[in-house]
Order: structure tokens, then sequence, then C-alpha cells
């Protein structure tokens, strides 16, 4: 099965080329495009200060990330999650430039940006012209944002594995028509999910059945009269 690695970072700022450091980094694990129950969270020391503007939105101080690690003793660690895998994320060159950064720093190589997976590439090719935002794409997709009182690497990771799932269809690995006796007279769709992902009942309507028995009619030897 496919692995592939959905993460986000907050930062001191926007711009890692003026000096912006990065102070959380999360991640989670998928397979199959499915979160497993494997996640990574460091809360970082960017070893320099932290501007109002940035703790209004993330909630970060720096007197909270007093006793954290440097970026440069947890690199090791982060890699070794990352592994070679696709790496997906929300405005993906805003978090692969602030970690290719930090890796600079350290003379180590930067990510390959061909393993990069932009969510809000995907997002806008599907909603173009709407609000495609972490929060906006969880109230299109009915996720609960309850939780999401500021911006949390590890919270934004899990809101946006649910995300991304919808984008790329659900992937509904466990498709199976039948009726409630599993005898096949009625067609019910059900998500099997492997993740923490709530089930969803598709069932057709009495007007979708309806159309969908005149439509029958109309062909010769259908295989839905087999």
């Amino acid at each position: 099965m496919t692995r592939a690695v959905l993460f986000d970072t907050e930062t001191t700022g926007l711009d890692p080329l003026t000096g912006d450091r990065v102070i959380e980094f999360a991640a989670i694990e998928l397979e199959g495009d499915l979160p497993t129950s494997r996640t990574f969270h460091r809360l970082i020391h960017p070893q320099r200060d932290i501007p109002e503007e940035a703790t209004r939105i993330h909630g970060i101080t720096l007197e909270r990330l007093r006793d954290a690690p440097r970026f440069e003793e947890v690199a090791d660690d982060i890699l070794a999650f990352l592994g070679d895998d696709p790496l997906i994320a929300h405005n993906a060159p805003f978090d692969f430039g602030f970690m290719n950064a930090e890796l600079a720093r350290m003379r180590l190589p930067a990510l390959d940006r061909a393993r990069m997976v932009d969510t809000l590439v995907l997002a806008k090719a599907r909603f173009p012209g709407m609000p495609n935002s972490l929060d906006a794409l969880c109230r299109r997709f009915g996720i609960d944002l309850s939780e999401r009182t500021s911006h949390n690497a590890l919270l934004d990771c899990r809101l946006l594995a649910e995300v991304y799932v919808e984008l790329t269809g659900g992937r509904q690995r466990g498709l199976g028509l039948a009726d409630e006796d599993g005898q096949g007279a009625m067609p019910v769709a059900t998500y099997q999910a492997t993740g923490p992902r709530t089930p969803r009942l598709v069932a057709p309507t009495e007007d979708e059945l309806a159309a969908h028995e005149a439509f029958v009619g109309r062909l010769k030897e259908a295989v839905w009269k087999q």
C-alpha cells in the first residue's frame, strides 16, 4: 500500500529568507491516502523572537518554547518520519520553503519538490474562484472545526487529512453494492474507512431508482435484468 506523509509547520513569520524560523512541525502518516495511527509532533525553539502578529495566529509564545529543542536537535527524527515518500501540505511551497531553509542552515539536502503534493492546488482545480483555505474547505466538506480556535500544526494535519480524502474523491476502497440482506437487489454504497473518518451511507432516492428502471427498460438485454 502506498505511503505518504502529510505535514504542516508553524513559523515566526512569512519569509524564511529574512530570518523567519520554524517553531512547530507536525506530520501524519497516510497509507492508501488514509491516515494511520502514526503521527509526529515537535515544538521547536527558533533562536529568535516571535512577533506578536505571528503569536496572534498560532498562539505560540517564546516563553512556551523556552525548553523546546532547536531544529538541528530534531532534524534527524523529522527526516526519518518523512522518509522518501510523497509529502502533502496545504500551500505546500510555503512549508517546503521553511523546511528547506532550516535544512540549508545545517548543510543538509533540501526536500525534493518532486515529492510535493499541494492540496491548495487540488482545491483550486476542483473549486476554481472559491475560497480554498483549510477552514473554507472544512466547512465545504462538513468537517468539524470546533477545536480549531487557533492554528495548531497537528490539529491542522488531522483536518487536512480529512480534506485530502475528500479532494481525492473519498478513496472508497471498501465500495460495495448490496441490499440490507446482502442479496444485491438494492444498490447501496458504503464507505469502509480504515482511518479516523466518519462512514457515510449513500443510497439512491425513489426518484433515482425509478429513473434507473426507466432507463434500463429501454435497453436490450440489459445486464441489470439478468
